[in-house]
């Protein structure tokens, strides 16, 4: 299949709308604490949605599963592992920074080692980014991305100087920027691990394509195996939270154990973490189908990834009144952080374009017989 880096950014942004969204129905739960609607999305997340995806769109995934080298198996589980203790600190953030200020400021770390760590831990950084034009201009919207989340990260700042500390918690209860950019930090650092796991997950792609799945499907059976290692992650810290908090029976009992003990919407609950936890999982979903579009330079997938994700998340910040109150100063540099991400994911679509044309011969660009 030829690359169409035209349709492999049409399949990030969706990708990025995905992710940018699925935090959105856990502000539908009801008197669930943190960790137990997190690991109940979660189990859709990491292990019924690839799955379920994964033996409906491919070829013998037990099978693909099965003659993969242990070695493989090991590094994408061990990456998904690592990734696991970012995505587990990435709840946190949404709650000490909200989904606008916490998204970017986890995307920009995640940005920064996704994209740029793996072309040079397999020795092509110089010679397939640095010395094409293609990978330069790749390189010019991966900066630009960055600079777009720097605004991002300033209008944030800018927010929470202007706003009062009851104005700040109206919209997110349990704002604290001083807890929540460490957290941060984290989260983006480790989440970038990810990337590494698809990575290390090539073998997996060429057996599921030697079993005829088609080239758009080839990274969902590696995902099973990603998601897995961020499921145990995420399962060991929420039950110790539940243990630590005593919250433990609310995935089975109706009765908060409050003065005024009222009832918990069970199924309602659970019906939303599970939109919740299948809307994060299609941000992979797409993600793998635009990787294969990308041709040579499918590093880049990560960085139109992680910009379309603050794109619609601080459109879903806006929409859910996260910077009502913010000064027209503030406002103006979320405008230029959207414009600016915009511009990254048009640079680096270009870039992946130039990419796939064939190579001239030197003496025809300069006119020579």
């Amino acid at each position: 299949m030829t690359p169409n880096p035209a349709l492999g950014v049409v399949f990030h942004w969706l990708g990025g709308l995905a992710s940018g969204s699925f935090y959105v129905p856990f502000r539908c739960v009801k008197r669930w604490s943190w960790e137990t609607y997190w690991l109940v999305g979660g189990f859709f997340s990491w292990i019924i949605a690839p799955w379920v995806l994964g033996l409906w769109m491919t070829n013998d995934l037990p099978a693909v599963l099965a003659a993969t080298p242990a070695r493989t198996i090991f590094w994408c589980y061990f990456w998904g592992l690592l990734w696991g203790l970012g995505n587990a600190t990435f709840g946190l953030t949404m709650r000490y920074l909200g989904l606008s200020l916490g998204m970017a400021t986890i995307m920009g770390y995640c940005a920064a080692f996704g994209t740029l760590l793996p072309p040079v831990f397999d020795g092509v950084f110089g010679s397939s980014v640095l010395g094409t034009v293609s990978g330069r201009v790749i390189l010019v919207g991966v900066a630009v991305c960055l600079g777009g989340i720097a605004s991002a990260g300033k209008a944030g700042m800018s927010k929470e100087k202007e706003l009062s500390a009851e104005a700040k918690t109206a919209v997110i209860k349990e704002f604290n920027l001083r807890k929540g950019i460490p957290v941060a930090t984290f989260s983006g650092v480790m989440s970038a691990c990810f990337s590494y796991g698809l990575k290390a997950g090539d073998p997996i792609k060429a057996l599921t394509l030697s079993h005829g799945t088609s080239t758009l499907w080839q990274g969902l059976p590696v995902l099973v195996v990603v998601l897995l290692g961020g499921f145990t992650t995420n399962f060991i810290w929420s039950v110790f939270l539940n243990v630590r908090n005593k919250t433990g029976h609310q995935y089975i009992s109706r009765a908060e154990r409050t003065p005024e003990a009222a009832r918990i919407p069970m199924l309602a609950n659970y019906l939303f973490c599970a939109l919740a936890g299948v809307t994060w999982y299609f941000q992979f979903f797409f993600y793998t189908m635009g990787e294969t579009q990308m041709g040579k330079y499918k590093f880049s997938s990560w960085t139109l990834h992680m910009a379309s994700i603050i794109i619609f998340s601080s459109l879903w910040g806006i929409a859910l009144h996260e910077w009502k109150g913010a000064s027209a100063r503030t406002r103006t540099w979320l405008f230029v952080t959207l414009l600016t991400l915009v511009l990254s994911t048009m640079i680096v679509g270009y870039g992946n374009y130039l990419g796939t044309l064939p190579a001239t011969p030197l003496t025809s660009r300069i006119g020579m017989p």
